[in-house]
C-alpha cells in the first residue's frame, strides 16, 4: 500500500508541476505576443499618419507595459 500512495502522490506532483508550466509558458507568450501587437500596431500608424518612428516607438513602450502588467498578473497565480 505504501508504493501506492507513493505513486498517487508522484502523479498528484506531475499534475502540479504541469499547471505550473502552463501558466509560465502562458505569461511568456502574453508578455512577447503585447509588445508585438504593439510593434505592430505601431508601425501600422506610423505609415498611415506619416510620424515615423514616434508611434512605433509608442507601441513598443505600450506594448510592453501592458505585456509587464498581464505577465505578473499571470504569474500571481502560480503560487
Amino acid at each position: 500500500m505504501v508504493i501506492a500512495g507513493s505513486a498517487m502522490a508522484d502523479e498528484e506532483n506531475k499534475e502540479e508541476i504541469n499547471r505550473k508550466s502552463g501558466i509560465a509558458y502562458a505569461a511568456a507568450f502574453s508578455l512577447f505576443a503585447s509588445v508585438v501587437s504593439g510593434l505592430i500596431g505601431g508601425w501600422l500608424l506610423d505609415r498611415w499618419l506619416g510620424t515615423a518612428p514616434w508611434l512605433l516607438v509608442a507601441g513598443i513602450i505600450l506594448g510592453a507595459a501592458a505585456g509587464f502588467y498581464e505577465f505578473i498578473r499571470i504569474t500571481a497565480k502560480i503560487t
